[in-house]
């Protein structure tokens, strides 16, 4: 499967002994929800807002009845005919923004539709095109109702559908690729293609006969000048404008160090932790649930300004653990630094006794300040964890959430293959804080590793 446009995968949730652990049924659910956040978080940082038309396409469409049999549904516009391929094939488009938010949206009433679409094509060749952007975590389907929704097209669905463009894939499309592999044939899978852009698929079809949702267009035009932005003209783009003073985001630890007499935490980051604890630790799903965009860029307009934040105005405690993570992604090294990249990936081929050990060594080569910056954020990680049987986040779940956030290569993004030692590496720096920020006398017992068992 290829590359999304953003690179990488994201992290693996691992709710077993450190030990053990290996990418399950369910680590992969809860990855792909988490890939779900982050989709809407970068889509927010192109300044787009991943949400449903307030206007459905359908209400424009004067030849839809609402004797239609399937009017509840068709109405949003998800599906449209949408002329022929190249080759004369029927072109059926599904469109992710067009999904209102699960709670109006009878799912099995979709899947019922879907199929009464398709049921008008399925004796000849077509074809379908799926736009992937707008899916989010308030309309997705359940990856059960995906299952079932697969299971039910049978063979004569299948046989004739001679291709399906995923249109502005995610590490989300990755993910589920990964989930349904299992039940996918070889000669399906063939039938799948993966297009980055709009571009792409004006080679494949006659994109002039096509209904491109007004969202889609938008989208597309700002991931264009994104790409086109990397070497942009020098007459054309400005000279980049020193940081503000008060700067928090998108500066290193050095910077914010300088502008704060000297303090090694930073100063957003010391008071989203001291609001969290007073106010949030026993807050179920802690890190797991996102935020406004909006709320969240104007918070992180006022931090940048120097201006007071108080989190109570916002009345939602997931506000400052966004923020905080936010924080670490933007900085401009990871907080672990890109140097102990590949050493932390060498985690799993050490003795399960010896992990702890190891990390410690690994964090010894930090820099002083990124190392008192790290041992303060797991101090408090290790004290969520503790209210897990409340709050339901474990070592392995934090660090399922902190993984990438802490830690990512100088160029690309991770492998699939580096989730598991990223993430292993995160729980024990959580789970074993005392240990591995402890000075290198400190004695250590023989079989440490239970990390994550605590909490199911």
């Amino acid at each position: 499967m290829p590359e999304s446009p953003r690179g990488g995968v994201g992290t693996v949730c691992l709710g077993r002994p450190a030990q053990q652990q290996s990418m399950s049924q369910l680590d992969l659910e809860e990855l792909a929800e988490i890939e779900l956040q982050r989709d809407e978080e970068e889509a927010a940082a192109l300044s787009i807002v991943r949400k449903p038309s307030a206007a459905p396409a359908a209400a424009q469409d004067s030849a839809l009845s609402m004797n239609h049999p399937f009017y509840d549904v068709a109405r949003h516009g998800i599906l449209q005919v949408a002329g022929e391929d190249r080759f004369g094939r029927r072109v059926i488009t599904f469109s992710c923004c067009r999904m209102p938010p699960s709670h109006e949206l009878n799912h099995r009433r979709l899947l019922e539709y879907l199929k009464y679409t398709l049921d008008q094509y399925v004796e000849s060749d077509y074809t379908v095109v799926y736009f992937h952007y707008g899916l989010n975590s308030r309309n997705k389907p359940s990856l059960g109702w995906l299952q079932s929704a697969y299971k039910e097209f049978d063979r004569r669905y299948k046989k004739n559908l001679k291709a399906l463009y995923v249109v502005h894939p995610t590490n989300f499309i990755k993910v589920l690729w990964t989930i349904f592999k299992p039940l996918i044939s070889h000669k399906f899978g063939k039938k799948v293609i993966y297009l980055n852009g709009l571009s792409e698929l004006r080679e494949h079809l006659k994109y002039d006969q096509l209904i491109v949702p007004p969202e889609v267009l938008r989208y597309d035009e700002k991931l264009r000048n994104l790409h086109e932005g990397r070497s942009p003209s020098p007459a054309k783009m400005p000279p980049p404008r020193p940081p503000l003073p008060t700067q928090q985001f998108g500066v290193s630890l050095q910077y914010l160090k300088d502008k704060n007499q000297g303090e090694l935490i930073p100063p957003v980051l010391r008071f989203t932790v001291t609001y969290l604890r007073e106010k949030g630790l026993r807050t179920e799903g802690l890190f797991r649930r996102s935020a406004s965009v909006h709320t969240i860029r104007e918070i992180q307009r006022l931090y940048n300004q120097g201006k007071p934040v108080n989190f109570d105005d916002y009345g939602d405690i997931h506000v400052p653990a966004v923020i905080l993570k936010t924080f670490l992604r933007e900085l401009p090294q990871p907080l672990l630094t890109f140097r102990a990249y590949e050493q932390i990936l060498g985690i799993t081929s050490v003795e399960s006794s010896l992990r702890v050990t190891r990390c410690r060594q690994i964090l010894q080569s930090l820099p002083e300040h990124n190392r008192a910056v790290l041992s303060y954020l797991m101090g408090f990680l290790h004290e969520v964890s503790r209210e897990c049987i409340f709050n339901r986040m474990n070592s392995s779940n934090l660090a399922c959430v902190f993984g990438l956030n802490l830690i990512w290569p100088s160029q690309g993004a991770s492998s699939l293959s580096a989730l598991v030692p990223l993430n292993l590496f995160t729980e024990l720096l959580i789970e074993y804080h005392e240990k591995v920020f402890s000075t290198p006398e400190a004695p250590e017992a023989h079989g440490e590793l239970s990390a994550g068992t605590q909490c199911r």
